[in-house]
């Protein structure tokens, strides 16, 4: 298997597969293909194995591609950002949002990931299960914007806000923090709660969140009565909720 990732802001990953090689993806993410590969959807290992995927924020099927013969396929992803290819060893893992899987090899397995504790589960009012991709093989995932890179010595701590967090390797520890001060938490526009990430590993952070495109996005779309906002005010319904799942999973996960 070759590959190549082309693009700035739109990135796409072609790759040049050799007979009898084989990808899968979650549905709705192949770009084009050769006439060579051949596609068959299905639930990946059964219907347990479809709704551990579901749970994990995945869908319930998957879309395999086979090469029939020497052919080059291609993925891109649905957002601005940046693809990064990770080739992982017999057992090793990766822990990431439940957006950013693009595709793999065959031989990856994609699983549920649960957090060490439950204040990391409402993360943001998301991913009290997030996805553990496991070697051996390469996987692609997608991260929104641009990535930055940060290495954690043991015990060492990072504050973040929560959607820039973009994956993980599982040795890092992740938890969620009230933000301190009341003129902060009223009036800094950061949320109420941070990421608290703890070493040792390595973190890829993203620049762009999606939820922070969207409600750009939601600012201008039009109300009932012609006005602009609408968006952006059901986005204000979905933070509100996420707060209170914060709130709790701040007051259950402490130790």
């Amino acid at each position: 298997m070759r590959y190549e990732v082309t693009g700035t802001i739109m990135q796409t990953v072609s790759i040049a597969l050799d007979r009898g090689e084989q990808l899968y993806s979650q549905t709705a993410s192949m770009a084009w293909m050769a006439p060579s590969i051949r596609m068959d959807t299905h639930t990946g290992g059964g219907l347990f194995a479809g709704i551990k995927r579901a749970l994990a924020g995945g869908g319930l099927f998957i879309t395999e591609f086979t090469a029939d013969q020497e052919g080059e396929i291609a993925f891109a992803p649905r957002f601005p950002g940046q693809i990064v290819p990770m080739t992982l060893a017999a057992g090793q893992s990766i822990i990431c949002r439940k957006e950013t899987f693009l595709c793999a090899e065959r031989s990856v397995t994609l699983d549920i990931a649960f957090q060490q504790r439950l204040g990391a589960g409402f993360f943001a009012g998301e991913g009290f299960i997030m996805q553990r991709v496991t070697g051996p093989g390469t996987v692609f995932l997608d991260l929104s914007g641009e990535v930055v890179e940060k290495t954690l010595a043991p015990g060492e701590r990072l504050l973040v806000h929560a959607g820039h967090v973009g994956m993980q390797e599982p040795s890092v520890g992740i938890d969620i923090r009230m933000m301190r001060g009341f003129r902060n938490v009223l009036f800094g526009g950061e949320g109420l709660f941070l990421a608290t990430l703890e070493g040792p590993g390595k973190v890829w952070l993203q620049s762009m969140p999606i939820m922070n495109l969207a409600e750009e996005i939601g600012r201008y779309l039009p109300l009932g009565d012609g006005e602009r906002g609408g968006g952006s005010s059901m986005l204000g319904i979905g933070a509100g909720a996420a707060a209170v799942g914060g709130i709790l999973g701040s007051i259950l996960g402490n130790e």
